[in-house]
């Protein structure tokens, strides 16, 4: 159990980028060690929870900071509130790890047995494609290295020049299976979740607004702050909504096959408008959501601002969320289909922390061991019976 927790621990260190290299090797070890069908003994997780102050949060949050500073120059609006979800999503991958080993050693008698058939699904990565303003298209992916007069990329992200004087604007695609983020030239920075498309420009004007949309899909916005340009206000448009701020953060979900789009803000001040209402402002830990078509009004709410965001620091969070929708998030990351033999099961409420880096049938295993849904993969269709 103790060496379970230590992996999990370890886990969390290399999510949060302070793991170090006589660590990295022992991480490594203790997963070849420590397999799937090992025992654990679930009445004592609870317990050596508390060790998660074995953890220099501090140290954490340190380096957080340090390389949000160190790729951000431009100044950019900073709270308080930034760090505890960061902290949340640590210590939830604590029960996560011990938790996985346990339902999928306890409770794989529980369900029938699921079939995997002819499948190869792989784990979404870095991966975008870039339309020019001449329209030619350029892919982006781990490995590739890109560059042109206006922006380089290291194949993760894509950096725009600050000098740019032109004035015709790029598309960036995210496709299923992706991710990626750029850093335009105002500094501004942007990940797009998978399948997305943001279209910008290459550069602005220091005093006028700097315009950007989000086509469709959904993408964490970290503004650089007006007051680095001259006053001039930030603006993304998105079916029928327009967020405008100063120097925020903030996560703007609007997907096309879904009916709403969701604003959720980390902090500062956003002011949101559409057809029909101008300047309604939303607070740090609120969202937003409105019709896609921008007629109806904002309906604002309280959220946990960790659920909405977590994507952003490579986990999915879900809190009593429908099965249903949790397998729309994963068939994007994992650019699969998914299919409901029985309609009751798609409103099955789960809740859980998973790590974006798992295999797509270890994360299946542990929703089927839990709520007893037996499921089939049959090559890039998943089969809940």
């Amino acid at each position: 159990m103790r060496e379970i927790f230590h992996l999990s621990t370890l886990a969390i260190k290399k999510k949060l980028k302070i793991l170090k290299e006589d660590e990295k090797v022992l991480l490594k070890s203790l997963r070849k060690e420590n397999s799937i069908s090992k025992k654990t003994d679930f009445e004592n997780i609870v317990k050596k929870i508390s060790d998660y102050a074995l953890i220099d949060k501090e140290e954490a949050w340190r380096s957080i900071v340090n390389r949000t500073s160190q790729q951000n120059p431009v100044p950019v609006y900073e709270s308080g509130r930034r760090s505890w979800y960061k902290y949340a999503a640590a210590a939830s991958l604590v029960l996560l790890f011990s938790v996985s080993y346990f339902l999928v050693t306890k409770n794989n008698t529980s369900v029938k047995k699921n079939e995997v058939v002819n499948t190869i699904i792989e784990i979404g990565k870095d991966k975008a494609t870039l339309t020019l303003e001449d329209g030619s298209v350029v892919d982006l992916e781990k490995d590739s290295i890109y560059k042109n007069s206006n922006a380089s990329s290291n194949g993760k992200r894509i950096v725009y020049n600050s000098g740019n004087q032109f004035t015709a604007s790029n598309i960036l695609t995210v496709p299923t299976g992706g991710q990626f983020n750029v850093e335009l030239a105002d500094g501004t920075r942007v990940w797009l979740n998978s399948e997305s498309k943001l279209k910008f420009p290459v550069a602005f004007k220091d005093g006028e607004t700097r315009q950007v949309e989000l086509i469709y899909g959904e993408a964490y916005f970290q503004v650089s702050h007006s007051t680095a340009h001259k006053g001039s206000h930030f603006k993304v448009l998105s079916r029928g909504q327009n967020v405008e701020v100063l120097g925020t953060e903030f996560n703007l979900k609007a997907y096309n096959d879904e009916e709403s789009v969701y604003t959720t803000l980390v902090n500062g001040k956003v002011s949101l408008s559409n057809k029909n209402i101008t300047g309604k402002i939303l607070q740090p830990g609120q969202q937003s959501v409105t019709d896609s078509e921008g007629n109806t009004a904002f309906y604002i709410r309280q959220v946990d601002v960790f659920n909405e965001v977590s994507w952003k620091e490579g986990v999915f969070s879900f809190n009593e969320m429908k099965l249903k929708d949790i397998m729309k998030v994963l068939s994007r990351w994992y650019d699969v289909k998914v299919v409901f033999k029985k309609t009751e099961n798609e409103n099955v409420l789960i809740n859980g922390i998973l790590d974006k880096d798992q295999k797509i049938e270890e994360i299946l295993t542990i929703i089927s061991n839990t709520n007893k849904i037996p499921y089939e993969i049959n090559q890039k269709t998943i089969i809940f019976k």
